[in-house]
């Protein structure tokens, strides 16, 4: 966890770095984007191989170590997901001030979030957390999310004023105060919160 938290900040500075190094811009972006398909695809990946491994193996489900593991590895429909979603973003124009489709590091918070949850059953949840069926749902919401055409919203600023980012700024605000009060387990639900809100302001504007 303590890894991912540290790509999550280089990934936030990494652009900076690069324009003060002043790197070739297509050279550095190729690169993140590589450097993401480790850090939010594999990663993750793993993360929801482990879970799926140990809901199957528990279960009532008659599988063996070795076909338990097998079917697990379909958490890395994750990754294969993310790395179609990075090469979207590369290629795509419209994705300059917003994105289409849930970032990978979003993505990859929600993952993360879920794993806290069920390592440490907060809020008795571990049960839930603990059926292929869920861990199968994330999965596949989270694949969709990915590369679907649905307007999300940024945190590019585009001035230091509130006029012009309520939303970020709000946002912002609303993750800040679930983290104090839910700690990590808050992250799933700050994701969930962005996606539900990408949404309705998609749906507002149509």
């Amino acid at each position: 966890m303590l890894c991912t938290l540290i790509s999550l900040v280089a990934d936030f500075f990494d652009g900076m770095a690069a324009r003060a190094l002043k790197t070739p811009q297509g050279v550095g972006k190729e690169l993140d984007s590589l450097a993401d398909v480790v850090s939010f695809g594999v990663v993750p990946g793993f993360i929801l191989k482990f879970m799926l491994f140990n809901s199957l193996i528990s279960g009532n489900y008659h599988l063996s170590d070795t076909m338990a593991s097998m079917v697990s590895n379909a958490g890395f429909l994750f990754t294969l997901f993310a790395a179609l979603r990075l090469a979207k973003f590369n290629v795509d124009t419209r994705q300059s001030d917003s994105f289409v489709g849930l970032a990978t590091p979003a993505a990859t918070i929600f993952v993360v979030g879920v794993y806290v949850v069920f390592d440490r059953n907060s809020f008795g949840l571990f049960d839930l957390l603990h059926t292929p069926y869920f861990v199968f749902g994330i999965l596949a919401s989270l694949c969709y999310l990915m590369i679907a055409e649905i307007p999300m919203f940024s945190f590019k600023l585009k001035s230091k004023g509130w006029n012009d980012n309520k939303l970020p700024y709000s946002f912002i605000g609303l993750a800040v105060i679930l983290l104090i009060l839910l700690k990590f387990a808050a992250l799933p639900l700050i994701i969930f919160i962005y996606v539900l809100v990408s949404i309705t302001q998609k749906l507002i504007k149509t």
